[in-house]
């Protein structure tokens, strides 16, 4: 995913959102690592894109193109495309060359496209789908809640030890154990996401007779290690269902 465009929804903070990272980042394209980098920035958008000192690129498998973009914040962005033997990715790789004086100094940086490459890795650790952000903080707590969902009427989870998932920014989500699931309901669906720090995700739709709800459940089968503690629990988004009740109140709906 391009990054233009989240740089303008911070014009008041940029400042705090432009930092260094400590972290050896690298990414691979192709068997080859094309970026590799022990002093990259790290912008803080949504979602945070890594920039890379032009010595920590390899500037001999990037070729200019003619395509630019604008941005109000960073100003006029120049692109190359990425060749690595028999496979190249266009427009792959983007500079602000010459950045209004109130911006963020990215001159002689470099960024490139998350999902055009292959992998990326911070430290010896795959990421997936972006940057963590430092300032982005997850706790698993396990609780003794209740939690009463229903859907089209039929009670599909009850449980007084649900596993309480908080991140920064994002709505408090409840975790609960399988057994206390009525799995027989839920049917695996095709779609599965990435998250940089929960893992790779599944998704279950809810099915009774010919009532089929769906993607109304996701479970984490092998979540990162920081959040281990809500491997194979089902939550539920409680604007997909028709009851979602803890300590017997109703949960208001929250953005997917």
């Amino acid at each position: 995913m391009n990054e233009m465009g989240y740089h303008d929804r911070y014009p008041a903070e940029h400042n705090q959102l432009w930092v260094p990272c400590p972290k050896w980042i690298r990414a691979y394209y192709n068997g080859i690592a094309v970026a590799d980098s022990r002093h990259a920035m790290l912008w803080r958008g949504r979602p945070p894109v890594y920039y890379f000192p032009r010595t920590d690129v390899r500037l001999d498998l990037l070729l200019p193109t003619d395509h630019t973009t604008k941005s109000d914040l960073l100003g006029t962005a120049t692109y190359w495309s990425l060749t690595v033997g028999n496979r190249s990715a266009s427009n792959s790789a983007w500079t602000y060359s010459a950045p209004p004086d109130e911006a963020p100094n990215l001159k002689g940086y470099i960024a490139l496209e998350w999902d055009a490459l292959d992998a990326w890795y911070e430290e010896d650790e795959l990421v997936r789908c972006h940057p963590r952000d430092p300032y982005t903080r997850i706790e698993v707590l396990q609780s003794s809640r209740t939690v009463h969902i229903e859907i089209d009427g039929a009670t599909v989870a009850e449980t007084a030890r649900p596993v309480l998932l908080f991140e920064t920014g994002r709505p408090a989500r409840y975790y609960i154990p399988q057994i206390d699931v009525r799995m027989d309901m839920l049917e695996l669906s095709d779609k599965v996401t990435e998250c940089p720090y929960k893992g790779v995700a599944d998704y279950y739709h809810f099915r009774i007779g010919d009532s089929l709800e769906e993607n109304v459940a996701w479970c984490y089968p092998f979540p990162s290690k920081d959040v281990g503690g809500i491997r194979d629990m089902i939550a539920f988004y409680p604007e997909r269902t028709s009851e979602f009740h803890v300590d017997g109140r109703q949960l208001p709906p929250t953005p997917i």
